[in-house]
């Protein structure tokens, strides 16, 4: 009866075939360490012919001979041409990142916003720092109409704007209007049906 791959030996580097793999088994049962290695370099021969448009790259055998060891489960005992893969880089788990978390006080605006309002409470009176607040001003619209469909009025982006200042932007909202912001239209299927 035929046997289903779902019920065979799970595929060590699946990329080279269930095929290569029987071929690194039988390698493991040479009792012959001359013969072993022998038959090691015709797998190693096999394997670069599946893939002939890495031959050029200067370390592709010993990329082959890493993968024939990583699927003999390093048990293969031959003389390698080259080092091969050490088995523990494998069980090494990888370093934690560290991340530092501040609170964000409106996490819609993000962490950026929060920076930058920082950035522009600290800068000179002039032209350069209107012109700051007011980009800020209208990206924290902008991000504000991304979680409100409903509209965003322009008092309530200059009231949160004051908030994380700590009161070094005060905008008067009947004074200091805001871009007004419209919905992309969507875009419809143009194609012209063929006769």
């Amino acid at each position: 009866m035929l046997k289903y791959n779902t019920q065979q030996k799970k595929l060590i580097l699946p990329e080279y075939g269930r095929n290569i793999q029987q071929m690194v088994d039988h390698c493991l049962t040479i009792e012959d360490r001359e013969e072993r290695t022998r038959c090691a370099y015709s797998i190693i021969n096999t394997m670069g012919n599946l893939f002939p448009n890495l031959r050029d790259i200067e370390d592709f055998k010993h990329k082959l001979w890493d993968h024939l060891a990583i699927m003999s489960d390093f048990k293969l005992d031959i003389d390698y041409p080259c080092e091969i893969v050490n088995p523990e880089y494998f069980n090494t788990a990888p370093q934690k990142v560290e991340y530092k978390l501040s609170p964000i006080k409106y996490r819609h605006y993000g962490k950026s916003i929060e920076l930058m309002i920082a950035k522009a409470s600290a800068m000179e009176m002039g032209e350069e720092r209107d012109a700051l607040i007011l980009l800020i001003a209208n990206h924290m619209k902008k991000m504000m109409l991304s979680v409100n469909n409903d509209g965003v009025d322009d008092a309530k982006i200059l009231k949160d704007l004051r908030d994380y200042s700590h009161g070094a932007i005060n905008l008067n909202p009947d004074t200091y209007h805001l871009h007004e912001f419209k919905e992309a239209p969507s875009q419809q299927n143009k194609r012209k049906k063929k006769k």
